[in-house]
C-alpha cells in the first residue's frame, strides 16, 4: 500500500484515467491515499449508453448460463484479491482491521456466491394454470424479466458491502448496472471495476464504474430517460431529491436511507449484557451505520445504574489505528464529518442533555471518542437526527407502552432492538415497532439472504436476499387460449 494509489474507472469494459482526478485520505492520519477519476457528466452519459446498448443489444438480459459464470468468476476474483481488498479498505474507510472479517469485506464476498446460487435455482416463469372466459379456455402464466438499466449510487461507509449488495443481484436478474462510488471513498469501489475488467467474462457495458467529486455527474444517473431503476443508499434528504427527479421519468427507485434506530432496555433484561451490546452497537465503524442503535431506552428507576455500565464498557474500547488487529473503533470518515458529529453534541449538552463521558476529537486523524449522553429529551435533535457517528443517547421510560411510544417517535425506522428475560414478551414488542429489521436479545439479523430495508423515511424496497434479487425484475403477465369450450 502506497500513499499514491490511482484507480481507474470501469467504461463500456474499457479501464480510463480521467482528465482531471480527486483526492481521497486516509482517515487515519489525514494523509493523501491516492486519486481518482472525477467523472464528467460526459462520462456518466456514456456509462449510460454503454449500459443501455448491452441490455438492448446483447444477450445478457436472457442468458442465465453467462449470468451464473460471470457471477462465480467475481467471487473467485474478489476472494483472490481479498487481502489486496482489505488493506485498501481499511487505509480508505478507516475501517477497523477485525471489521473488514465481517460486514466490511468477508460478508460481502458472500453475497456474489449466494446470488449465484439464488440464480442457478430461481423459476422465471410461474404458471397460473387455466380459466374460462367467453366461451374459450385460457392459459396464464407470469414470466419474470429484468428490469434494464440500473444506476447503482453508494455512500461512504460499508462500501464493499453496498456495492456488492446492489451490483450481485441486478446482475443476476439481467439488468446491466452503473455504479457510481461515494467521494469519500472512491478507490476502494474502483478497485472493484478493475476486478470485473480483468477478471471476469461480463460483457462491456453491462458493468461501468464511475467515481465522481461532482453532484452533477449523479444527477444524471437519476434523470437520464434510459435509466430504468435507480438504487441508492443514504442520507434521507438526498433520497428525497433522488425520488423526485425520478418521477419525471416514473423510474422505479429503490432507497436505503437514515435511521435513529432504539434499542429498548426492559426492567427484567440483564443489564450487563444489554449495556455491552449497546457499548458494541454504537462504537462499530464509530457509529457510521444506518440501521445502528443510537438511542438507548431503558427504564426511568434503572436509568443511572444501566448508563454507568455503558459508561465503563466505552472506557474499554480500543479506539486508535486501524490496521492493528486488536483496534475495536478507528477514525470518522472526514474532517467535515467529524465537525458535525461534535456540533450535535454540543447542542444536546446545551439543550439538557447529561454529557457522561466523550464529546471530543482525538488526533491526529478524524477520530471522535465514544460519546455517552444521558437523560435526553426524546423530542430533542440528538435524539431525532441521524448523528452518524459514536454517539449513544439514554432516553428513560415509564412503562414498556412508554418505550414502545418513544422508540416509534421518529421519522425513520430502519432497525431496533430489545433486551429482556421474557423472549416472547420481547417477540411482541418487536411486533409493535415500526422498522423494517430488529433484534432480540442481540439476535443478528443481517446476512446476504435476509430482506433489509425501513419503514417510513427510512426507504423504499428491500436489499439482499431473495426480496433483493425481485427489486431488479419485472413481471409480464401472458395469457393464450387453448381451446373453446364444450357446449354440452
Amino acid at each position: 500500500m502506497t500513499a499514491a494509489l490511482v484507480r481507474r474507472q470501469l467504461i463500456d469494459g474499457k479501464l480510463q484515467a480521467a482528465d482531471t482526478t480527486f483526492a481521497s485520505y486516509n482517515p487515519a492520519t489525514g494523509d493523501l491515499l491516492g486519486h481518482a477519476p472525477d467523472a464528467t457528466t460526459a462520462d456518466a452519459e456514456t456509462a449510460v449508453a454503454a449500459a443501455r446498448r448491452a441490455f438492448d443489444t446483447t444477450d445478457w438480459s436472457t442468458d442465465t448460463e453467462l449470468r451464473v459464470r460471470c457471477l462465480r468468476q467475481l467471487h473467485t476474483a474478489l476472494d483472490t484479491h481479498r487481502e489486496e481488498l482489505r488493506a485498501l479498505t481499511i487505509a480508505e474507510v478507516g475501517a477497523p482491521r477485525q471489521l473488514t472479517h465481517g460486514p466490511q469485506l468477508d460478508e460481502p464476498i458472500r453475497i456474489v456466491q449466494y446470488y449465484a446460487d439464488l440464480l442457478e435455482a430461481y423459476e422465471f416463469t410461474e404458471d397460473l394454470g387455466e380459466i374460462e372466459s367467453r366461451g374459450q379456455r385460457h392459459h396464464r402464466w407470469v414470466e419474470k424479466e429484468a428490469a434494464g438499466v440500473v444506476a447503482a449510487i453508494l455512500p461512504y461507509n460499508f462500501p464493499n458491502q453496498l456495492a456488492l449488495a446492489k451490483l450481485a443481484p441486478a446482475l443476476a436478474a439481467g439488468c446491466t448496472v452503473v455504479l457510481k462510488g461515494a467521494p469519500q471513498t472512491p478507490l476502494t469501489t474502483l478497485a472493484l471495476g478493475e476486478l470485473i475488467a480483468e477478471h471476469t467474462d461480463i460483457p462491456p457495458g453491462v458493468v461501468n464504474v464511475l467515481s465522481s467529486s461532482r453532484p452533477e455527474t449523479g444527477e444524471v444517473l437519476t434523470t437520464h430517460p434510459d435509466v430504468d431503476v435507480v438504487t441508492f443508499t443514504g442520507a434521507t434528504t438526498t433520497g428525497r431529491r433522488i425520488m423526485a427527479a425520478a418521477a419525471d421519468t416514473v423510474k422505479r427507485v429503490f432507497l436505503e436511507l437514515g435511521g435513529k434506530s432504539a434499542m429498548i432496555v426492559l426492567e427484567d433484561a440483564d443489564f450487563p449484557k444489554a449495556a455491552m451490546f449497546a457499548t458494541f452497537t454504537i462504537c462499530s465503524h464509530s457509529g457510521q451505520g444506518c440501521a445502528l442503535t443510537s438511542r438507548l431506552l431503558v427504564p426511568r428507576a434503572h436509568h443511572d445504574r444501566i448508563v454507568q455500565m455503558v459508561a465503563a464498557g466505552m472506557e474499554r474500547v480500543r479506539v486508535g489505528d486501524p490496521t492493528d488487529a486488536q483496534t475495536a473503533m478507528g477514525p470518522l470518515i472526514s474532517a467535515e464529518q467529524r465537525d458535525k458529529v461534535d456540533g450535535m453534541v454540543q447542542r444536546a449538552v446545551a439543550a439538557g442533555a447529561t454529557l457522561v463521558r466523550g464529546g471530543k476529537a482525538v488526533n491526529p486523524g478524524w477520530f471522535y471518542q465514544p460519546t455517552l449522553l444521558a437523560d435526553v429529551d426524546p423530542d430533542s435533535e440528538i435524539a431525532q437526527q441521524e448523528v452518524f457517528g459514536p454517539v449513544l443517547a439514554v432516553i428513560p421510560f415509564d412503562d414498556e407502552d412508554d418505550a414502545v411510544r418513544i422508540a416509534n417517535n421518529s421519522h425513520y425506522g430502519l432497525s431496533g432492538a430489545v433486551h429482556s428475560a421474557d423472549e416472547q414478551r420481547a417477540i411482541r414488542l418487536a411486533r409493535r415497532i415500526r422498522t423494517g429489521t430488529f433484534s432480540i436479545n442481540g439476535g443478528n439479523y443481517f446476512a446476504p439472504d435476509v430482506p433489509f430495508g425501513g419503514y417510513k423515511q427510512s426507504g423504499i424496497g428491500r436489499e439482499s436476499g431473495r426480496s433483493g434479487f425481485e427489486e431488479f425484475l419485472e413481471e409480464k403477465s401472458l395469457a393464450r387460449v387453448v381451446a373453446p369450450v364444450e357446449q354440452p
